[in-house]
């Protein structure tokens, strides 16, 4: 053997070595292509990459269904004690885990980063009769069940939205034609070819659309008016409403604490960094941040909080 040969064979070694190392760092995204859980991992990281806070490689997998469940139940069962394999997930997630009885336990993951905040709006058809939310409300006083109106997944934040109007505006949240849809893209074909009367979603989902002229966008869940969005309030139109879809990273369980800390850290960074900023006004998306175990906590309250309206609004038992 050439002894110059052999070195160059263990430098070549080496990178393969390192490369397969990075190419470790696995991101679940359990939801279809496109959605919001999609656009903010990979978002996410590619602004984590623009920023040099981690350039190594990413690999993605979407899993939908089931408000996050099937794809975070595969993240829990595969990704166990990997040392750097995360989840994107969010509030719709918390809902969907008591309407699908998913085995899910989401105290048992490592908490990384609350990451964005945004709000929901109601959108009809750009040439729909319903120019107001009371306007809409009207229609779904009349005939709840008649007035199909189109969101995220059963037990969602959007589900949980069309629940809190309804109770608000003294209609039977029992009497809701609420029907889940596979993402934005697919609520907007329902609003405009009329299998839907409304629609519900964030607003960087349905924003793009309402600016070509396809749908109307009626209010938002804000408390106050958004500066660059001229739509009034649920509460400005009269029903006590404010909520909004949060979005964070989970590591996988019995991640070991080093990593665990170092990817705190790294999401950390990315929150103070420009790339990022740049990203969450693109997408209208509100800063969020929360870390680790603070995340935890967050979590674990608002567990409570969003099943003690599933059962208020009588979604679930």
């Amino acid at each position: 053997m050439k002894f110059p040969s052999f070195l160059a064979a263990l430098a070549t070694t080496a990178l393969l070595c390192a490369g397969a190392a990075q190419a470790q760092v696995s991101v679940m995204l359990p939801a279809n292509p496109g959605g919001g859980w999609d656009s903010t991992g990979r978002q996410a990281f590619q602004a984590m990459q623009q920023a040099g806070i981690y350039t190594g490689t990413v690999n993605f997998t979407n899993k939908g269904g089931a408000g996050g469940t099937i794809g975070l139940a595969d993240f829990q069962r595969a990704q166990k004690g990997k040392p750097d394999a995360l989840a994107v997930f969010g509030a719709i997630t918390v809902g969907a885990i008591t309407l699908n009885k998913s085995p899910i336990d989401l105290s048992k993951f490592k908490p990384v980063a609350r990451l964005t905040a945004e709000y929901l709006v109601l959108a009809v058809k750009a040439d729909a009769p319903y120019k107001t939310l009371g306007d809409f409300v009207e229609a779904l006083k009349a005939n709840p069940g008649g007035t199909p109106v189109g969101g995220g997944s059963a037990g969602g934040v959007d589900h949980i939205a069309l629940a809190l109007l309804a109770q608000s505006a003294g209609v039977s949240v029992p009497k809701l034609n609420y029907i889940p849809q596979a993402g934005g893209a697919d609520t907007v074909t329902g609003i405009v070819n009329g299998t839907l009367k409304a629609g519900i979603s964030g607003i960087s989902e349905f924003q793009q659309f309402a600016e070509s002229g396809r749908i109307r966008i009626l209010a938002i869940t804000t408390s106050d008016r958004l500066p660059n969005l001229d739509v009034p309030t649920f509460k400005e139109a009269g029903y006590d409403v404010e909520i909004a879809n949060w979005r964070g990273i989970l590591g996988s369980i019995d991640m070991p604490e080093a990593n665990h800390k170092e990817w705190v850290d790294r999401f950390a960074r990315l929150n103070d960094s420009d790339a990022w900023k740049a990203v969450l006004a693109k997408q209208g998306w509100d800063a969020y941040f929360l870390p680790g175990d603070a995340f935890g906590q967050f979590i674990q309250s608002e567990s409570g909080r969003i099943n003690q309206i599933l059962k208020d609004a009588g979604l679930a038992k």
